[in-house]
């Protein structure tokens, strides 16, 4: 996480290279599916259930998957959220990784690379302001949708249906 982007594109475009995926719609979504912030957020709130909620799912005979898959991961559901809404958003407005992973041809340009090429002229429309406006309103669009539909389980403890004070 201390490492900044722009210093892992070259090896990024060398793995996915490497792999043989270059310009594929997997070298687009694979790299982006896990990230060091979404494991240290996941950690942190695995850290914070507390231990006799596990020890009483034990207690009742829940193995140690039921304990997970039944008691723990319900009450992840914020986090998991959480961190639905950080990763979307993240690899929605992501543009040099999918730069670096494609050709950068019309079949594999996402929104946002898109935008970059209207912006710079690359379409033909280097004066077309409204067109340049109207397009990064779009591209904002889904973000707020799924932030909003999301939002109410912002709002809740993580540890709601837990242990009583």
């Amino acid at each position: 996480m201390a490492v900044p982007g722009v210093a892992l594109l070259i090896p990024k475009f060398l793995m996915v290279n490497y792999l043989g995926i270059y310009d594929t719609y997997t070298a687009m979504i694979l790299p982006l599916i896990v990230d060091a912030a979404g494991v240290f957020i996941m950690k942190q709130f695995f850290d914070s259930v507390p231990v006799s909620v596990e020890e009483a799912a034990r207690m009742d005979g829940a193995s140690i998957f039921r304990t997970f898959w039944s008691v723990v991961l319900p009450m992840a559901k914020p986090a998991l959220i959480t961190l639905t809404i950080l990763s979307f958003q993240g690899s929605w407005n992501e543009f040099s990784h999918f730069l670096v992973v494609t050709k950068g041809t019309a079949e594999h340009q996402t929104l946002v690379t898109g935008l970059a090429s209207l912006i710079s002229g690359g379409q033909g429309a280097s004066t077309q302001y409204p067109l340049k406006l109207g397009t990064a309103l779009l591209t904002t669009i889904p973000v707020a949708l799924l932030f909003f539909a999301l939002q109410r389980y912002f709002i809740r403890g993580a540890n709601e249906g837990g242990v009583k004070g």
